[in-house]
């Protein structure tokens, strides 16, 4: 494999966030160098109108992203945090949608009805301005009051019935034409640790995490779901040593290998300090790619995604595995825009 190559390899992998609501020469230079797969948009990139965000220039912005990047040869996937209740990065002018957990006490049948329908209005609205993916549903089961992350927007305090109706939101989502990506492997909803803040940790056995935690995410392996996010979360019947997102045991041996899933794997992002205080951006850069992650989210500091892409580099400069890992991965990305 050439140095050339490699680059663009580890640039699929990176997903990036940046700052306000245009394309500025820092970031023209990212895209145009092929430095990033994706970009996130987050609140503070939406263009802002007495209404809102003016949809109109979100699509602009949208379309120069895509034409930038375009240049290079790979398509750029824009993406976005768009579950509904307090996760809902476009609100104004559009309607601000309930939270999934408003499905929970509704009949098998009609939630699933509502919540296709939903995720199909959902995707109907980002594909239209120019959205590729929506990070959701949300695959975790709500069975701890005291979870200050997940809470009302899983879709039940039930593994089967927060499948299948988390299942039927992507659905919609893809008919309405963006991927849907489930979120957190194997199961974020029973911790008490805002990840964001700090890394938490779950001690249920393995009894446990089958029947609850990882059943929606065996679901979605059914349903060839194309994208799951990982969880920086320490699961000590799976790895004791480190969280999920950088776990060989957890990503390649349990969601690959056990479970046969062939879709996208996305870590969290990496800027969180469940990861960048105890672990390092650069060292679990390559530490997530090592096992089994795809893409790597790095959604605000331009200095760790430049740490990101440098560590990668150096690492597979002197590993033909890690190469090796990074080419699969890097295609897996590019199938996705296909």
């Amino acid at each position: 494999m050439s140095d050339k190559q490699l680059r663009a390899d580890i640039g699929r992998l990176l997903w990036i966030g940046f700052e306000g609501p245009q394309v500025d020469a820092d970031l023209e230079a990212v895209l145009r160098a092929g430095d990033a797969g994706g970009v996130t948009l987050f609140a503070r990139n939406l263009p802002a109108s007495e209404q809102g965000t003016d949809l109109g220039k979100l699509t602009e912005l949208c379309t120069e992203l895509h034409r930038v990047a375009g240049r290079v040869g790979d398509a750029l996937l824009i993406s976005i945090d768009q579950e509904g209740g307090r996760v809902q990065r476009v609100k104004a002018p559009i309607r601000h949608y309930p939270p999934m957990f408003s499905f929970a006490s509704l009949p098998d049948e009609e939630a699933c009805r509502q919540a296709r329908e939903l995720g199909q209005r959902m995707g109907a609205e980002l594909a239209s301005w120019g959205i590729d993916i929506n990070f959701a549903p949300i695959l975790d089961v709500h069975t701890n009051q005291a979870n200050p992350i997940i809470g009302d927007r899983a879709f039940s305090t039930e593994p089967e019935a927060a499948a299948i109706r988390a299942l039927a939101f992507a659905e919609g989502l893809k008919l309405g034409g963006v991927m849907a990506c489930g979120k957190h492997f194997p199961g974020h909803g029973d911790t008490d640790t805002d990840s964001h803040l700090a890394l938490p940790r779950l001690a249920h056995s393995m009894d446990r995490l089958r029947e609850v935690e990882l059943l929606p995410f065996v679901r979605a392996i059914a349903a060839r779901l194309p994208m799951l996010m990982t969880a920086h979360v320490v699961f000590a019947a799976l790895d004791a040593s480190v969280p999920a997102t950088l776990s060989r045991r957890v990503i390649t041996g349990l969601l690959r290998e056990e479970l046969g899933y062939e879709g996208v794997v996305i870590s969290d992002d990496l800027d969180m300090k469940a990861i960048a205080d105890n672990v390092g951006v650069a060292d679990a850069a390559v530490a997530a790619v090592e096992a089994g992650c795809d893409v790597l989210l790095l959604c605000r500091d331009r200095n760790h995604q430049e740490l990101a892409r440098t560590a990668l580099h150096a690492a597979a400069t002197k590993s033909g595995a890690l190469r090796t890992r990074i080419a699969s991965a890097a295609a897996r990305v590019r199938g996705l825009s296909r």
